[in-house]
């Protein structure tokens, strides 16, 4: 079960994380972007999550770069960050990474700044293929090396023949990829990929009871105009799907590429600000407030920081839940 998060950790380091990503891409115009694994590699990804979680992040970053960089494309060096999700609305298995990138890039010779046009960024159908051919060629470098383990009724992949037969299935049809500006602004995007940076599959506020051996959330339907719905599991299927989203220990699942990336960030970043022409306009966090002055309603009671609206709830939304913790930091 999820455990309330501390406002002086999980809190600020969300709220750290929102405001650096804004100073970085909020100068210009960015890019939502999602690569999805076929349901066909979900039950192997659950048994290797460290090399197919890995391999998620490598040959998504890898087909953005080499795609933006084709002067056929973009012709352009770009930057983007990413985020892994294992889960979708209702706890189940769907692994994907989020890419926020910057709606342009640099030019080869870094002396100028390259737009994309503003409805279009990277064909969707490129960016499939390639990544497709990339994790599957990654995948089979990674069975070559014996880094792959098969349990279950995986079993019979062990065998190099039936793992070349499985693979050549991954190919009959079109891996599915998503990039389009985000919706309500760059500001939404990040609050809500801000919202489970520093969580695992579920926040707090989506549950809803907890009662008769059932636990009862909240869930959005994407399918039928993000509708609100709940959904009800008994607590053994509620724990077993939130235990799928553990991660390997010291896994890191936000990463930085292209010229956000950490070895580049520092000399290429003012770079682009300049090229950009909006180093003038670049957030930057307002200083805490001093000792001697009132303390605002908009601060945080633990530790000082400034508290942002994540949600807005109407009346037939709130419904009965246990009291707050008076000191949640008391330990």
């Amino acid at each position: 079960m999820p455990q309330p998060a501390c406002p002086r950790c999980q809190g600020n380091a969300r709220l750290r994380w929102l405001q650096a990503r804004e100073r970085e891409l909020l100068p210009t115009r960015y890019v939502h972007i999602v690569f999805t694994l076929p349901r066909e590699l979900a039950p192997l990804a659950l048994q290797n999550k460290r090399v197919l979680y890995n391999l998620l992040f490598q040959a998504s970053a890898a087909t953005l770069l080499e795609i933006a960089r084709d002067p056929r494309h973009l012709g352009a060096e770009i930057g983007f960050f990413s985020v892994l999700h294992t889960w979708n609305q209702r706890l189940q298995h769907h692994p994907h990474v989020h890419c926020v990138a910057a709606a342009g890039g640099l030019a080869p010779d870094h002396t100028r700044w390259v737009s994309s046009q503003r409805s279009f960024f990277l064909s969707v159908k490129v960016l499939s293929r390639v990544f497709r051919g990339k994790f599957v060629a990654g995948l089979r470098a990674a069975f070559h090396e014996g880094s792959l383990e098969f349990y279950g009724t995986l079993a019979p992949l062990a065998q190099p023949r039936i793992f070349a037969a499985w693979l050549r299935l991954l190919f009959r049809h079109d891996w599915i990829v998503y990039a389009k500006p985000p919706f309500g602004g760059p500001e939404h995007a990040l609050r809500y990929l801000s919202g489970y940076t520093h969580r695992v599959a579920i926040s707090n506020r989506r549950l809803v009871a907890l009662e008769q051996g059932n636990v009862t959330f909240r869930w959005r339907d994407s399918a039928h105009a993000n509708q609100q719905r709940l959904l009800t599991l008994p607590i053994d299927e509620f724990l077993r799907r939130f235990l799928l989203h553990l991660l390997p220990r010291g896994f890191v699942r936000i990463r930085n590429f292209g010229f956000l990336a950490n070895r580049q960030r520092a000399m290429l970043l003012p770079l682009c600000f300049q090229l950009l022409g909006g180093s003038e306009n670049i957030r930057t966090s307002a200083p805490p407030p001093a000792t001697d002055q009132p303390r605002s309603l908009w601060n945080c009671p633990a530790c000082g920081g400034s508290m942002h609206v994540v949600e807005w709830l109407s009346a037939a939304q709130l419904l009965p839940r246990s009291p707050p913790q008076l000191d949640p930091c008391a330990a």
